[in-house]
């Protein structure tokens, strides 16, 4: 079953970010000529995420649109920014959505693509302390950034792919760093504590201190100005600026009384979708972050992945062509810049596995994982060409005895 466009249908796309972007430019490249109106919260053009605890942290010139303004134009897709969906009426196919100037409207639609993606995790109690940031758009990293300038000591909350990024950047910004991470290692939740040691000598090596198997008990402040944190041991840390990484939430508020099913909280919450993106209601799917998508085993899972969001534009562009994309088992693919090095992960690592660290020069370095005999994923750092030829061993099941080097 398809949700085959008419000619003149109006697909209406909620979020103006990747996935947004790319539903749109599959859908105009596989031949599609209604209207396209896509409508994003933010006042900017959209852009690429990524960098913002990167690049964007560290250089006030960078900047990372997904498209030159002129594809929108030439693209017929009218984006709207600088305006917020409130609500969504499944039975009437409309959306009530709000400009930044107050007014309100109601648009109309024939197939709706949302692509919200997620809001960072507030450390509670510390909302409005000043000092104390989160990442998600651009005037973060740009408030960060300006921050950095005026501060001598940051501590980073929180050691997944984000928090190690934001930590080398305060460092290459020329601020004392601490780390904090309550599990045994960086990165320990997602690849495991043998890469986690690895990242953890990284970070070591340029003097960012990492505070591993101990929380944040408290944010500290000072007249409304944070001070520090006290750790879960006791020791009190002092910050000029705090960074919070714990985590994220699918952004679903504006989906209450849609009827629009959502994915429970143990599968990665978010939106109920099927193989290709399709939800509950009528005519409307969800890609990228905010999407919790059934995989061909009948599970239900939600994938924060770069490449991931890419390929499902392309899935759900078909869906509605009625084009029958195959979907092919994509390998899991994503990267994290750490000082001079490039941190890569192919395939489907999950931190109980067994790791093989196949080359350590004592800072590049390899590793395959295992998972009952079979080779899952590889990860590297500094070895681009290393990680990347083993896509091929990844796609079809191959016993981690044929990879590992004699």
């Amino acid at each position: 079953m398809t949700d085959q466009l008419a000619p003149d249908a109006t697909v209406v796309i909620v979020g103006a970010g990747l996935g947004g972007v790319r539903l749109a430019e599959n859908l105009r490249t596989g031949g599609f000529e209604g209207p396209v109106v896509m409508i994003g919260a933010e006042e900017h053009p959209p852009y690429d995420r990524p960098p913002l605890s990167k690049n964007v942290l560290t250089d006030a010139a960078e900047r990372f649109d997904l498209k030159p303004p002129d594809f929108y134009t030439d693209s017929l897709v009218e984006l709207r920014t600088g305006e917020h969906v409130d609500s969504i009426d499944t039975a009437g196919k409309k959306v009530a959505v709000t400009r930044a100037d107050g007014s309100s409207y109601e648009q109309s639609y024939d197939a709706l693509a949302l692509a919200t993606g997620l809001l960072p995790r507030p450390f509670p109690g510390a909302e409005d302390v000043a000092g104390v940031f989160t990442i998600r758009k651009l005037e973060d990293a740009e408030r960060l950034r300006a921050a950095a300038g005026a501060a001598k000591r940051a501590v980073v909350i929180g050691a997944g792919f984000i928090g190690c990024e934001t930590a080398a950047s305060l460092h290459t910004l020329g601020l004392d760093v601490t780390l904090v991470e309550p599990a045994e290692t960086p990165l320990a939740q997602s690849v495991g504590t043998t890469i986690g040691k690895l990242v953890t000598r990284q970070h070591d090596e340029k003097g960012v201190s990492v505070r591993a198997g101990t929380g944040v008990e408290e944010i500290l402040s000072d007249g409304g100005k944070v001070t520090g944190v006290r750790l879960s041991g006791g020791d009190v840390v002092d910050a000029d600026i705090v960074v919070v990484g714990i985590g994220s939430t699918p952004v679903v508020d504006y989906l209450d009384g849609s009827g629009i099913e959502l994915a429970s909280r143990d599968v990665g919450g978010g939106i109920a979708c099927n193989e290709v993106g399709r939800t509950s209601a009528d005519g409307v799917y969800a890609l990228g972050d905010v999407a919790n998508w059934r995989d061909h085993g009948g599970a239900q899972k939600r994938v924060e992945h770069w490449n991931h969001t890419v390929e499902q534009a392309a899935v759900v562009a078909a869906a509605l062509l009625g084009t029958d994309h195959a979907v092919t088992a994509a390998v899991p693919y994503f990267w994290s810049d750490q000082y001079d090095l490039k941190i890569q992960v192919l395939g489907w690592p999950k931190a109980d596995d067994d790791v093989h660290v196949i080359s350590d020069d004592g800072h590049k370095w390899v590793a395959y994982f295992s998972r009952d005999g079979m080779f899952t994923a590889v990860a590297g750092a500094g070895k681009v060409g290393a990680v990347m030829k083993m896509r091929p061993k990844l796609v079809t099941p191959t016993p981690i005895e044929d990879v590992l080097p004699d």
